[in-house]
């Protein structure tokens, strides 16, 4: 955490809310991918028809309500700061409030939302890759049915992690060999 402040103390504040924006917007990307892949797995055997009217209402959900939420999740210290200079005490404390919480909201957001995306990206592997798949799932079938969903999550998550790595590898690989 002193890091963290530390960097914060040093770097320029417009630049700090630009990697926070760049950041987020990276994350809805790989997000949306993944919802387009589980969407169209579940409407695989749909006609063209229906399979365009479902992609067409997820993303309109999806910009509307995700991207607007996230917008809003950006924009607290903002809201923090703009309720901090308010008359009202009350507003003050709210706004105080809300700059507190912001870059703790932030940092929380960003570890859930970096684990949400290793097993829904490492689950969408899984049935992209039957043989492993059908071991998962024949394994947690011999499980209670409260144990089953963990161990689904924790193999996307284990099998997200693994493709990270590889990806992170294979990238880092071709940026030496580049140099």
């Amino acid at each position: 955490d002193a890091e963290v402040a530390e960097d914060f103390d040093t770097k320029d504040p417009v630049r700090l809310e630009e990697e926070r924006i760049s950041g987020a917007i990276k994350t809805d990307f790989i997000l949306s991918a993944e919802i387009v892949v589980i969407t169209l797995g579940t409407v695989a055997d749909a006609t063209l028809m229906q399979r365009v009217t479902v992609l067409v209402g997820i993303a309109l959900l999806m910009t509307v309500g995700v991207y607007g939420l996230v917008a809003g999740i950006v924009k607290l210290d903002d809201l923090g700061l703009r309720l901090q200079r308010s008359a009202s005490t009350l507003l003050r404390k709210l706004g105080m409030g809300l700059l507190q919480l912001a870059p703790r909201l932030m940092k929380t957001l960003s570890v859930v939302g970096t684990a949400a995306m290793f097993m829904v990206g490492g689950g969408i592997l899984l049935h992209g890759w039957p043989a492993l798949g059908h071991a998962v799932e024949a394994y947690t079938n011999t499980l209670g049915s409260l144990a089953a969903p963990l161990i689904n999550a924790a193999a996307g998550a284990g099998v997200g992690v693994l493709a990270g790595a590889a990806t992170v590898a294979l990238v880092g690989g071709v940026q030496r060999l580049r140099r």
